[in-house]
């Protein structure tokens, strides 16, 4: 039987100008492309699970706009269960404006409007749906408070719980107690462990403290690297498929909602990582959030 995989997050819709190079402050670059995609960072990783095949309930709240009513449209096209995405009545829906130069980096500016709204007695209504899961997945462009409530309450009915520390920043203990698995990049690591990443051995080093913070699997995404698991005592270095990359605004975002998918097929951690990093190699050759997420069957002719 197909588990369930919950994720809590944002939704934005993004728009993007992809130019020579990013602006430095005071300045304008001309002669940029321009497209307009939905993105925010739960949305993503709930809409790359889904493409891959995961039976997704995603939990959010977005603006009672156009905006918002267009994303949701968006979801249960790709097969999302959306009976939790909420709205409000005041704030509007998130926006992120994301500029892309041509080596593929980014720079990103996000209003998070409704995002920022989703609460505690949100995740209370929701409870039944949080229940069912198998798996729940969850980011930080949300309210902290609703991220440490929605954990406690899934691990006390003993569901994965799977954070990406992203946007980064410091941790409860408590929070982290609560987690089955955390995914941080680099930057993330470091500001969870003090420890500098720039390669294996400090990534190591990185991962044994926030390890010993009460967190059972680390696994550490470093972009073009691949990945470091510790999970227990054991260490694996992962590394990537060597592509070209365009864009790598939603790499993260497909490397966590894809490992999900693989450990609700009942892969170990180890498979489950190189499945990501597989469907993440995708889709940083592509333009965009969402509309770079791979599907199953590109992953499966690989």
């Amino acid at each position: 039987m197909s588990k369930n995989i919950i994720v809590i997050g944002s939704c934005n819709t993004d728009m993007v100008i992809k130019a020579d190079r990013l602006p430095v402050p005071g300045e304008t670059v001309m002669g940029g492309s321009f497209m307009m995609n939905p993105g925010g960072k739960g949305a993503n990783q709930a809409v790359a699970a889904a493409r891959l095949k995961g039976n997704v309930y995603f939990i959010a709240k977005t603006g009672n706009d156009l905006f918002g009513k267009r994303s949701i449209e968006q979801y249960e096209d790709e097969g999302i269960h959306v009976e939790n995405i909420y709205s409000d009545p005041t704030l509007p829906s998130g926006v992120a404006l994301i500029m892309v130069d041509v080596n593929g980096e980014n720079s990103i500016a996000v209003a998070s409007g409704a995002n920022g709204s989703l609460s505690p007695e949100d995740i209370r209504k929701a409870q039944p749906v949080i229940e069912k899961g198998d798996i729940l997945l969850m980011q930080l462009e949300i309210p902290i408070e609703t991220v440490e409530y929605a954990a406690q309450i899934a691990s006390e009915q003993g569901i994965k719980v799977i954070l990406n520390p992203a946007p980064a920043r410091a941790l409860s203990n408590k929070l982290l107690q609560n987690l089955y698995m955390i995914i941080p990049n680099e930057t993330e690591a470091e500001i969870l462990s003090g420890i500098k990443v720039t390669d294996w051995e400090s990534a190591r080093k990185a991962a044994d403290i926030i390890s010993a913070k009460g967190v059972d699997i680390v696994v550490i995404t470093m972009g073009s690297k691949g990945a470091l698991i510790k999970e227990n005592n054991a260490y694996h270095e992962v590394s990537v498929p060597k592509v070209k990359a365009v864009d790598t605004t939603a790499a993260g975002d497909t490397f966590c909602g894809s490992l999900c998918v693989a450990l609700s097929e009942d892969m170990n951690v180890l498979d489950a990582v190189k499945f990501a990093n597989k469907c993440a190699s995708i889709t940083v050759t592509r333009m965009g959030a969402q509309s770079a997420l791979p599907y199953r069957k590109e992953i499966d002719v690989l």
